[in-house]
């Protein structure tokens, strides 16, 4: 990984920072993306001591703001020559039911149209240094998960964890139809999921939804263990030109049959473009 430029979103907490140091021991030259840049300093530090690498940059991203998300590319794209690697890590639980600053239902508007919005604003750069990869974390969950194109936004009926499933789906659905769209490129394109992690997302979550999370994992992983799969894809030699799958525990896994629906992807993108005025 020497002299190749990663980014790696919400790098300041769970599998983020694990994701960040493995890349940094790598020799690979990270990008922290982060909402809250004091908070993450500290955790920058950490991570260029545990690393031994003084590559490891902070850059202040808030995915709930497509202004800020536009902000965070033009910054980047001028400070750096080439981007190697996205991976699309970040994700929120809120407690209640929240919106982005433009009004999207949060877990839609970061974990799907955040990273939708990030990627398409650095495909030309990633077309450049080809062979690159973007990584995305989905979920298991995404099996539960529906895209209801009448309430995307959760508006009619709301739950946490449906939500937060519906957002992971988007991930995976958007993952497959960013490999077709991209293929002959170089670029490669896949998600995983991590397992169920004892992150803050984790001990975020009401209470007595915590119980159901974990008995959909059946167990929980540390940080260490739960970003294997994402350092995985995103530095193995012999994926590079591995594109369009779904992955856990390290290997090509089996993903629901919803998530391969070529025409929801399809609409999902152009009304995701739609959302992110990138038309």
């Amino acid at each position: 990984m020497n002299g190749k430029i990663c980014i790696v979103t919400g790098a300041n907490s769970g599998i983020g920072i694990t994701t960040a140091l493995g890349l940094a021991k790598k020799g690979a030259h990270v990008v922290m993306a982060c909402r809250d840049v004091e908070r993450s300093q500290p955790v920058q530090a950490k991570i260029k001591k545990d690393s031994g690498s003084e590559k490891v940059d902070l850059l202040k991203l808030d995915l709930a703001s497509q202004e800020s998300i536009r902000s965070f590319a033009d910054t980047f794209l001028k400070t750096y020559d080439r981007l190697d690697v996205l991976v699309n890590n970040a994700a929120v639980v809120p407690s209640k039911r929240q919106e982005t600053a433009e009004g999207y239902e949060a877990q839609f508007g970061v974990n799907h149209l955040g990273h939708f919005l990030l990627t398409h604003l650095l495909l030309d750069r990633l077309k450049e240094c080809a062979p690159s990869r973007v990584v995305t974390v989905a979920s298991i969950v995404h099996t539960s998960g529906i895209i209801n194109f009448d309430d995307l936004q959760s508006d009619e009926k709301y739950s946490i964890m449906g939500a937060y499933n519906n957002s992971k789906l988007a991930n995976v659905l958007f993952t497959f139809e960013l490999a077709r769209r991209l293929e002959g490129t170089g670029v490669t394109a896949n998600c995983l999921h991590p397992g169920v992690v004892n992150t803050r997302i984790m001990r975020d979550l009401p209470i007595i939804v915590r119980p159901i999370v974990k008995f959909a994992g059946l167990f929980m992983l540390n940080s260490e263990k739960g970003a294997a799969t994402s350092l995985h894809l995103a530095t193995a030699p012999e994926l590079e030109s591995v594109t369009g799958k779904y992955f856990d525990k390290c290997a090509e896994s089996k993903c629901s049959s919803k998530a391969k629906d070529q025409e929801v992807a399809s609409k999902l993108w152009e009304l995701s473009e739609q959302f992110t005025g990138i038309q």
